[in-house]
């Protein structure tokens, strides 16, 4: 089983630095693609094609929010 912890390492390992993912991103990623998961696991081979689809659909501001919404819940 892969944790999401270990997707986000393994996905920034393999993407250019427009497509590295946080883990805040991965959290409204799961939220908005349920269907993708039927338990806590993220399978690199069945969650990163979506994952990367998803995240090259999102606009910068929008990626910029998320992260700055996480930055927030972190103080």
């Amino acid at each position: 089983m892969t944790t999401k912890e270990q997707f986000l390492v393994e996905h920034n390992k393999l993407s250019p630095l427009n497509l590295k993912a946080t883990m805040s991103m991965l959290t409204v990623f799961k939220a908005e693609k349920p269907s993708l998961f039927k338990s806590n696991d993220w399978p690199v081979y069945k969650i990163r094609r979506p994952f990367i689809f998803w995240l090259t659909s999102m606009t910068m501001a929008k990626k910029a929010k998320m992260n700055d919404d996480a930055n927030k819940s972190l103080k």
